[in-house]
Order: C-alpha cells, then sequence, then structure tokens
C-alpha cells in the first residue's frame, strides 16, 4: 500500500503499526489533560500545582487533586513520546508487526496502570505504580536494544 504526495510519486506507508496506535495513546492523553483542565477550573487555580490549603501548616503528605491529576499527565509525557520513537525506529527497521501490536498493547495497558492503578488510590502508591514504571522502563530499553539488533548488519555484525 501506499499513498501519492503532491507531484504524484508513491510514498510506502512506512509507520502502519506505529500510526495505529496512536489513536488509543493520544485518546488517553486527551483524557488526562481534561482532568488537569477541570481542576484547574474547580479550584480557580490557573497556573502551578500547589493549591492554598497544601501551604497551610500539618497539610497532608498526599497530593492535592491538581497536583495528582498534573502528575499523572506529566508521566505520561515524560515516558510515551519517547517509547514511541524507539518502537517506530524499530518499526522502520523490520520489526515484527504481531511484536510492535503486543508492544504498544501492553505498553498503554502499563501507562493506564500506572495512573489509575497507582497514583489514583489512596496514598498514591498502588501496584500499578511500580509495574507501569518498571514496565515502561523495559519496553523502551527492549526496543532499542531490538532495534539495535535488526541494524546489526550494518556494522558488519
Amino acid at each position: 500500500m501506499s499513498s501519492t504526495i503532491g507531484i504524484g510519486v508513491p510514498v510506502p506507508r512506512m509507520l502502519p503499526v506505529t500510526g495505529t496506535w496512536t489513536l488509543p495513546f493520544a485518546a488517553y492523553l486527551v483524557y488526562l489533560m481534561n482532568r488537569v483542565a477541570y481542576q484547574r477550573v474547580k479550584n480557580k487555580k490557573y497556573i502551578g500545582e500547589n493549591l492554598p490549603e497544601d501551604t497551610a501548616a500539618g497539610a497532608s503528605s498526599t497530593a492535592n487533586s491538581l497536583e495528582l491529576e498534573s502528575r499523572s499527565h506529566g508521566n505520561f509525557v515524560e515516558n510515551v513520546p519517547f517509547a514511541f520513537v524507539v518502537a517506530a525506529f524499530a518499526e522502520l527497521n523490520g520489526a515484527n508487526r504481531k511484536v510492535l501490536n503486543y508492544a504498544y498493547a501492553t505498553l498503554l495497558f502499563l501507562r493506564i496502570a500506572h495512573v489509575e492503578l497507582g497514583l489514583k488510590v489512596p496514598g498514591n502508591m498502588g501496584i500499578g505504580r511500580p509495574v507501569g514504571f518498571w514496565g515502561t522502563q523495559t519496553f523502551v530499553a527492549g526496543f532499542a536494544a531490538y532495534g539495535a539488533y535488526l541494524v546489526k548488519d550494518y556494522w558488519g555484525y
């Protein structure tokens, strides 16, 4: 399959798996962004993460709702783009599409678990937090290694 650019030159679709998984990841990102926006409007706090009651004497050590939603969004934005980059490089160099699909599904589960079963539980330290963190790190390291393996012939190995 290919598509054409302006002058009729056929261009193959190069990242069909990554392109497919962009939709569910983008949908969850939009959901996280809207949760932050909701907390900002609700608390009338349009910049920063600390609410006035956080600075009061004796404030609890647990995160407030705005900080929690901001960090949930921030953690997603800090980790997913680079995970997509290493997986996309692997796909461009011939990675198995079935492996890529299962890996992207796993990454989405890990990132959702990190927030919903980790940060959002009482005390902000549910089982989803370490599972999501270490799973994402494994994804990034694994696909970086897989991508290097796919191009080993280039280096003469």
